[in-house]
């Protein structure tokens, strides 16, 4: 058989595993494909660096453009906007499949490139863009597809899982357990994308997309980061019973005209120690998805690292060459449904209120006055001094929109027996 060219973009971490596994691994990849994989060109910023793979020196080039027209499948992992965008677009009009672990490009522009890749008879894959190694796109593009899928819901960004974990487990502050994770690699040298949930938004946006067969932009999610969780707000969790994670959250319900349309948000929240993601640890990833037909399912693995990508890189690569080599090819956008999505204030969950406010008689009621006048419904009271001696009440509702207890806060603010509004933490997953 003639061999399928590969052109691989970035030799970063993940770019130099993805290289090192289709020369270490030829013969095995041959003979899952159909046909042999051939190298044709690493495209990188700069030549000369010895990047240890053992590869004809040669196939080191610094002219992108060049290289994807001359390939059968083009593996981009440059990551960003541009060059990424224009590349994959020159790749598909010459012919190209592309594989991408990009998920700020396809969160951003995602409709150009894959109304690019129909137009042009190839394939668009990307598993690799969400929870590195862990196999989701795919069962929620194809094994879901015969099923109504209705949230998903998830910790789908290590490095502030990892952050929070610490947190949780040793008492560490933000700060501190920012700096842990990055002497362990886990978060860059500018952790912003990651703490303040840009990472995760994209990815949100992503499975939003493929789970309601909607186009679900970056510009959709609604997006809060870690940096405001304070040791406070993990120890208030810990004293009911839960804990702080980072969730990508998106749901499949209706607007309050009862008509269809979903929810996509990512926050921190409260999860009970119960609850099947309470328990994931470290820089791990896992998403939950609830489906009506296939009930509920769990996926857990590693959600970053330059082998754990390459895994899932390298699934979609062998995935597409056997298209090249059989004819045909994979599904494809799937956006039917065009379901509108819910701005972030009218989004249904529960709050965990925490006040510091005057010790005297009435406080309750009157804190509970501000909670019935904004339509917020309480579940539970507890009224305790925290090791300064100071009063904490802490209230915890029933379901009301995002924009019934920003008003709530608001109004609390004011109040003169409220010292301060000391946390606020959605909860998610049950009773708290």
């Amino acid at each position: 058989m003639e061999p399928v060219k590969v052109a691989l973009l970035g030799c970063g971490v993940v770019g130099t595993a993805v290289a090192r596994l289709l020369t270490t691994q030829a013969d095995e990849l041959a003979a899952r494909v159909g046909a042999p994989l051939e190298l044709v060109g690493i495209a990188v910023r700069r030549l000369g660096r010895d990047r240890g793979l053992g590869v004809d020196p040669a196939l080191f080039t610094t002219d992108a453009e060049e290289l994807v027209t001359r390939a059968d499948v083009v593996v981009e992992v440059i990551g960003g906007i541009e060059p990424a965008r224009s590349l994959i677009l020159r790749a598909v009009e010459h012919g190209a499949s592309v594989v991408t672990a990009n998920k700020a490009l396809l969160a951003a522009d995602g409709p150009v490139l894959y109304e690019a890749a129909a137009k042009a008879g190839v394939d668009l894959y990307y598993e690799a863009s969400v929870a590195g190694a862990i196999p989701l796109l795919r069962p929620l593009r194809e094994s879901l597809v015969g099923d109504r899928v209705t949230r998903v819901l998830g910790i789908v960004n290590g490095t502030t899982n990892y952050v929070l974990d610490q947190m949780d487990t040793t008492g560490m502050g933000f700060s501190e357990a920012v700096e842990q994770a990055q002497a362990l690699g886990y978060a860059e040298a500018d952790p912003t994308a990651d703490v303040e949930g840009f990472d995760a938004a994209a990815k949100a946006a992503i499975l939003a997309s493929l789970a309601f067969h909607t186009r679900v932009s970056l510009d959709d999610v609604h997006r809060e980061g870690i940096t405001e969780v304070s040791a406070a707000d993990v120890r208030a969790a810990q004293l009911q019973g839960c804990v702080v994670k980072l969730l990508a959250i998106c749901e499949r319900g209706t607007d309050a005209d009862g008509n269809e349309a979903v929810s996509v948000r990512v926050h921190p929240a409260m999860l009970p120690r119960g609850h099947q993601l309470a328990g994931v640890r470290g820089a791990f990833n896992a998403v939950y998805v609830e489906a009506e037909s296939a009930g509920q399912l769990m996926f857990y693995g590693p959600g970053a690292g330059g082998q754990p990508t390459a895994s899932a890189v390298m699934g979609d690569v062998v995935a597409v060459a056997r298209h090249k080599v059989v004819g045909g090819r994979g599904p494809g956008e799937s956006a039917y449904a065009e379901l509108p999505v819910q701005p972030m204030a009218d989004t249904v969950t529960r709050y965990h209120v925490r006040l510091d406010v005057a010790d005297k008689p009435g406080v309750l009621a009157q804190v509970a006055g501000v909670f019935a006048a904004h339509g917020v419904s309480i579940e539970a009271v507890q009224q305790r001094h925290d090791d300064a001696g100071r009063a904490v009440l802490v209230v915890v509702t029933h379901s009301a929109t995002d924009a019934a207890l920003s008003a709530t806060v608001d109004e609390l603010e004011q109040l003169d027996i409220v010292d301060s509004v000391a946390g606020v933490l959605r909860v998610e997953g049950g009773d708290a």
